[in-house]
């Protein structure tokens, strides 16, 4: 079965232009990006998709291809974006048991490709060599893209100043690669303390974010990517990144809530029923 919608406290924002709220919940603040909403999928890299998907006009002609592990949402944000606008996908994937996630891109009509074995460069290359080979526009794994960056920088825009530091999750470092530009762009000197939560991401912060050590501290999660957890939070986190993050915050931090794997309710993010 697909992730079940879910239900939160705030109003949803469609415009990926538009600035994701800031929210206070006693003396931390949360950054609420997981409220961006598209074609259900929600939060950073469902902005990002889209933005790749729709300015890249062979999208339209050919079809958009992309790679995730089992337990990332990536494959069911691409597959669902690329149905909306009416864009043929095929995703890869590990081989093995199937996911919400899987059969989230499945029921959005992607083509699921297995692979065995499933190491995450094993599923990046077979995704790069067969968008090369098809000529189908790649969403690359991870969002690792000038894109990513350039999208959630925009987002720095309404940090409180009297934020202490920015506490995020970390996974390819893409969402923190784009933080860190905001923060230079704008001038503000706001540690961020990113928790990884999977493989190590420095090499994609070196890439995109050279100067990402005059801003960013990384510490481990402490527990294994595949394994869930349920934050003592005061709104729904995900289970594989920001919940295990959450316990890193302190008085006078902002987390950065990247995203969320479940889907969101058609009629919720449209507003014809109550937000709850």
């Amino acid at each position: 079965m697909p992730p079940v919608p879910v239900a939160v406290n705030a109003m949803w924002v469609t415009d990926h232009h538009e600035l994701t709220p800031v929210e206070r919940y006693d003396d931390i603040y949360i950054k609420r990006d997981d409220l961006y909403t598209v074609a259900g999928v929600r939060g950073g890299k469902a902005r990002t998709c889209r933005h790749i998907i729709e300015s890249t006009p062979t999208s339209y002609t050919h079809g958009v291809i992309t790679g995730g592990a089992r337990k990332s949402p990536q494959v069911s944000i691409v597959a669902n974006i690329a149905k909306l606008l009416g864009v043929a996908c095929r995703v890869h994937v590990p081989d093995g048991p199937t996911t919400p996630e899987i059969d989230s891109a499945t029921e959005a009509g992607a083509e699921v490709v297995r692979h065995r074995p499933g190491y995450n460069s094993v599923i990046d290359g077979r995704a790069k060599r067969d968008a090369h080979e098809s000529g189908w526009t790649l969403v690359p794994f991870g969002m690792r893209c000038a894109a990513a960056v350039t999208m959630t920088a925009g987002q720095v825009g309404n940090i409180p100043d009297d934020t202490k530091r920015i506490i995020m999750a970390v996974g390819s470092g893409m969402s923190l690669a784009g933080v860190i530009a905001g923060l230079g762009t704008t001038g503000r000197a706001i540690p961020v303390v990113g928790v990884v939560v999977g493989a190590d991401p420095r090499r994609n912060l070196d890439t995109y974010s050279p100067w990402w050590e005059q801003f960013a501290t990384l510490v481990p999660a402490g527990v294994k990517y595949q394994d869930e957890v349920v934050a003592e939070s005061p709104i729904p986190l995900d289970p594989i990144y920001e919940a295990k993050a959450w316990t890193f915050t302190e008085p006078g931090d902002l987390f950065w809530a990247v995203g969320h794997r479940d889907l969101v309710d058609c009629r919720v993010r449209l507003g014809y029923i109550p937000h709850w």
